[in-house]
């Protein structure tokens, strides 16, 4: 018979993507039927009511541990182990800093990474600009006239502010959030997309051509209301900087008059720039209509053969109908594959209302495992799944025997990594054709690949 215990840890601070990956592996413990652990914010509080426990008064500065368990002791003990493994709060006897720029003092550092719940980001962001640091802000849910006044500060301080809602970045070789291991190489990118730079990047890594950085600058930095402050600052730090031989510019559509003020600064840069500015309106010929278009524009234009990027089309599991279905982790990656296949119902699981009081789903795929047993037996279902640090370790693990026991007619994966990626490329493509998917390095061919199987055509 099951028992229910919830404890609250007063000042037991963790991160709150560790403690998920805690809460994940707690549940998946023998003898447990539910189980969370978070920090006691509002929203987590009503998570936890939700599973049907009944929680005592908590802080957002409390550690809550919930378990329904044949053995609660034994649960909650598993729950201090894994928290064991976790990175402790300080214990040294002088006082830490209290703000961003007394740490910076203390401790001089040439940027400021910030990953803090969205109400908190502006606050400590614009400590880290006033104290002239460049800065990637990680976290979503800042307010666009907040973005709009960081990168203002920016441009008075002479800095860079990559994001809000930064996802990949990579400086001189060093990735930050999710990130694909790349070799050394002559290509800057610029990107209002995370995906849709790890997706560039990854082909020209298979390609044998690496990369100078990644600047991420926040999916909304090409908009009306941002004006592009972010990306015209890092077009001229790639501009200026001896690695850089070749920029790629990536964007989901960005506004018309934008997209002009854009073009006129990098008609003035001494570096060529290849452009991947997806549907965007009056972009010019110039630009690629798909990421692995931009990337073989890039590998052009660096006089560099174009490969045959891998794929392992296999067969459906039977006739499949003409209903095409996206679930997809990466916004950009889904928005490309949407366009490309020009048809279907595409669904964005990283978007910010589906990762409220969750992890992002290329750490969590619960929601995309749900949506592979929701799909019909006509149905052709397409998904990317994006390798590198950051990401989930092991992603087949979950979802290939989601894929496998769904009941769709057939399943094609985009699986962007590569070679050197710690979840191992080939491994993780092989345990995805097993269970019956078909698989694309390259996410414009997957999805040409799906409409196909629609009966739309290749």
């Amino acid at each position: 018979m099951s028992a229910e215990a919830v404890l609250v840890r007063k000042g037991a601070y963790y991160d709150s993507v560790q403690l998920m990956r805690v809460s994940r592996a707690l549940t998946a413990t023998p003898g447990v039927e539910a189980a969370m652990v978070a920090m006691g914010t509002e929203l987590n509080v009503a998570i936890i009511k939700d599973l049907g426990f009944a929680v005592p008064e908590a802080g957002p500065g409390d550690l809550l541990i919930a378990v329904r368990a044949g053995d609660t002791q034994a649960a909650v003990a598993e729950a201090d182990r894994q928290l064991t493994t976790l990175q402790q709060p300080g214990t040294a006897s002088e006082q830490p800093p209290l703000t961003t720029r007394a740490a910076a003092a203390r401790a001089p550092a040439g940027l400021v990474l910030v990953s803090v719940p969205g109400e908190h980001a502006f606050c400590e962001a614009y400590d880290a600009i006033e104290a002239g640091l460049p800065v990637m802000i990680f976290s979503d849910g800042v307010t666009v006239a907040r973005e709009r006044r960081l990168k203002e500060l920016a441009e008075e301080r002479d800095v860079l502010v990559m994001g809000p809602d930064c996802g990949t970045a990579a400086l001189g070789g060093v990735g930050l959030g999710f990130a694909n291991v790349l070799t050394p190489g002559p290509v800057g990118v610029v990107a209002a997309s995370g995906t849709g730079a790890q997706q560039v990047t990854s082909l020209l890594d298979w390609a044998g051509t690496g990369v100078s950085h990644i600047l991420g600058v926040g999916g909304r930095d090409l908009s009306a209301e941002v004006g592009g402050l972010s990306t015209l600052r890092a077009l001229r730090l790639l501009d200026e900087d001896p690695a850089t031989e070749l920029i790629v510019l990536i964007s989901k559509p960005p506004d018309p008059e934008v997209a002009r003020a854009v073009q006129e600064a990098v008609a003035a840069l001494r570096t060529p720039v290849v452009r991947a500015l997806l549907a965007a309106p009056d972009s010019g010929a110039s630009d690629a209509a798909d990421l692995t278009q931009a990337a073989e524009q890039a590998l052009r234009a660096l006089g560099k053969p174009v490969p045959e990027w891998p794929s392992w089309p296999g067969t459906p599991r039977r006739a499949p109908g003409e209903t095409l279905k996206g679930i997809y982790a990466g916004g950009t990656l889904s928005m490309e594959a949407a366009a490309v296949a020009g048809r279907g119902d595409f669904v964005d699981y990283g978007d910010d209302v589906y990762t409220r009081g969750r992890a992002h789903p290329m750490i969590d795929p619960t929601l995309r495992m749900e949506a592979l047993a929701r799909a019909g037996e006509a149905d052709v279902v397409l998904m990317d799944v994006v390798l590198g640090h950051g990401a989930d370790p092991d992603p087949a693990a979950a979802l290939a025997p989601a894929v496998a026991r769904t009941s769709a007619a057939a399943v094609v994966v985009a699986l962007v990594g590569t070679m050197g990626d710690p979840q191992d490329f080939h491994r993780q493509a092989a345990a995805f054709r097993e269970a019956g998917a078909a698989v694309f390095a390259s996410n414009a061919q997957a999805a040409r690949h799906a409409r196909s199987l629609c009966g739309e055509g290749s």
